[in-house]
C-alpha cells in the first residue's frame, strides 16, 4: 500500500534522540532543567538575540503576553480575522473582547490600512484597544514597518504571533522580534517541533522574567509555598526541550525543503487555469511552512473541497484555509472591519502537503491528481 501523505508531519533528525537520552540519563525529565535553559537561549539567539521563556504551548505564550499587556474585562484587542482561533482565544481568557481586522491581498496578513482606520475610529470614541495581536500567517511576516508605525502613533502595544514563522525574515530581521514580544509554537505540525510546547520572546528581559514567574504558578520567592497572584502551570518539560534543541539544529534544512515544495507546486500548478499560490511579499522571506493555493472553480472546473476529497481518496491529506474568526460561532457578535479578503481566501484556499520529507515522487503524485481534476 502507498504510505499516507500528511499535511505537515514531524521530521526528526539525528540529534533529538541524543539530547533525550541525555535527559533520561541525568534524570532531568521534569519541567525545567538544563535543556529548557539551553533551548531558551538558542531560540532567543535565532530570533535576533532575544530573551526567551519556554512554555507548554504557543497558546500559553499568547495568554501570558496578553496578561502582561494588562488585558482585563471589557478591554478590546485587535486581531486579524484570517488565523487559527488560538490567536484570539486568550483574549477571551482575560475577559477581553476581540475585534477582527481583515487581511491584505498581497500577503494574507493584517491590512495596515484597515488597522489605521480602526485605531482612528477607536481614538475618536475615546476607547483605544489595549493591544494588537499581529499574526505571521503560514510562515510569512506581516508588514511591520507600517503596522508598528501606526500602533506607535496611538501608543498601542503589538504582540507578534509568530507561531508559524520561526526562521522567517522581514527586511533582514528575524520573526519574533517585532512589537513588545513574540510567540513561537513547537506543535507537532510546525516547521520544527518539540512534539508540543511554545516560546515567548522579547527584547525586554523584565517582561520575560515576569512571564517565567507567572508560568510557574506565580510562586513567591520565599522558602515555602506562597502565592500573591494567580499563576499558571505553563512551563515546558526538559524532555520536550531536548527534542526542540535537536530540531533547531536542522531548521535551515527544513526551511530549504519547504521552499522547494513551494516552488515545485508553483511550477506545476500555476500553469493550470484558476490556480494561484498564496502571495509572497517582497519585503521579506517566509519559512514556507505551509503551501496554500487558491482555486477559482469557474476557471479550474473544480472547487477546493472537490480537490481535497480527491486527494483524500488517494491517502493524501490537505486542508481548507483558515475559516475567518469573524465567521466562527464562538466569536458571534464581535466587531469586524472588512472581511471580504479573508472570506475569499477561505472560499478558495487549500493547504497542500508541505512536509520537509516529501519526495519528488510525492510531489509529482500530488500535482498529478490536482492536474487531473482540471476541466477549465
Amino acid at each position: 500500500m502507498t504510505e499516507r501523505i500528511y499535511l505537515s508531519p514531524p521530521h526528526l533528525g539525528c540529534a533529538e534522540a541524543e539530547f533525550v537520552a541525555e535527559a533520561f540519563s541525568s534524570n532531568w525529565i521534569a519541567p525545567m532543567g538544563p535543556h529548557v535553559d539551553a533551548f531558551e537561549q538558542e531560540v532567543g539567539e535565532r530570533a535576533g538575540g532575544l530573551h526567551a521563556v519556554a512554555l507548554s504551548s504557543g497558546t500559553a505564550a499568547i495568554h501570558l503576553a496578553l496578561r502582561l499587556a494588562g488585558i482585563g474585562p471589557g478591554d478590546e484587542v485587535l486581531c486579524p480575522t484570517l488565523t487559527f482561533c488560538a490567536s484570539a482565544n486568550p483574549i477571551v481568557y482575560e475577559g477581553g473582547q476581540p475585534v477582527f481586522i481583515d487581511v491584505e491581498k498581497g500577503s494574507w496578513n493584517l491590512d495596515p490600512g484597515l488597522l489605521a482606520d480602526e485605531l482612528r475610529e477607536c481614538a475618536s470614541r475615546g476607547k483605544l484597544p489595549r493591544a494588537v495581536v499581529v499574526v505571521d500567517l503560514y510562515g510569512q511576516c506581516a508588514d511591520y514597518d507600517e503596522i508598528l508605525a501606526i500602533c506607535a502613533r496611538y501608543e498601542v502595544p503589538v504582540i507578534e504571533d509568530a507561531a508559524e514563522a520561526l526562521g522567517a525574515v522581514y527586511k533582514g530581521r528575524a520573526a519574533g522580534q517585532f512589537g513588545c514580544c513574540g510567540i513561537f509554537s513547537f506543535n507537532g505540525n510546525k516547521i520544527i517541533t518539540a512534539s508540543g510546547g511554545g516560546m515567548l520572546v522579547s527584547q525586554d528581559e523584565s517582561l520575560i522574567r515576569k512571564a517565567r514567574h507567572l508560568a510557574t504558578q506565580a510562586r513567591d520567592c520565599v522558602p515555602y509555598y506562597q502565592h500573591s497572584s494567580i499563576g499558571y502551570n505553563y512551563r515546558m518539560s526538559n524532555i520536550l526541550a531536548a527534542i526542540g534543541r535537536g530540531q533547531l539544529r536542522v531548521l535551515d534544512a527544513r526551511i530549504a525543503a519547504r521552499k522547494r515544495n513551494f516552488f515545485t507546486y508553483k511550477a506545476a500548478l500555476e500553469k493550470l487555469p484558476g490556480i494561484n499560490l498564496m502571495p509572497t511579499s517582497c519585503k521579506g522571506e517566509p519559512n514556507y511552512w505551509i503551501t496554500c493555493i487558491t482555486i477559482n472553480p469557474k476557471s479550474f472546473g473544480a472547487g477546493c473541497d472537490e480537490v481535497r476529497l480527491a486527494l483524500e481518496a488517494k491517502g493524501i491529506e490537505s486542508r481548507l484555509a483558515w475559516k475567518p474568526l469573524h465567521l466562527q460561532p464562538i466569536f458571534t457578535g464581535c466587531r469586524v472591519r472588512g472581511g471580504a479578503v479573508a472570506e475569499s481566501v477561505f472560499a478558495q484556499g487549500l493547504c497542500l502537503p508541505s512536509g520537509s520529507a516529501l519526495s519528488d515522487s510525492d510531489l509529482e503524485r500530488i500535482c498529478g491528481i490536482i492536474s487531473g481534476l482540471c476541466r477549465g
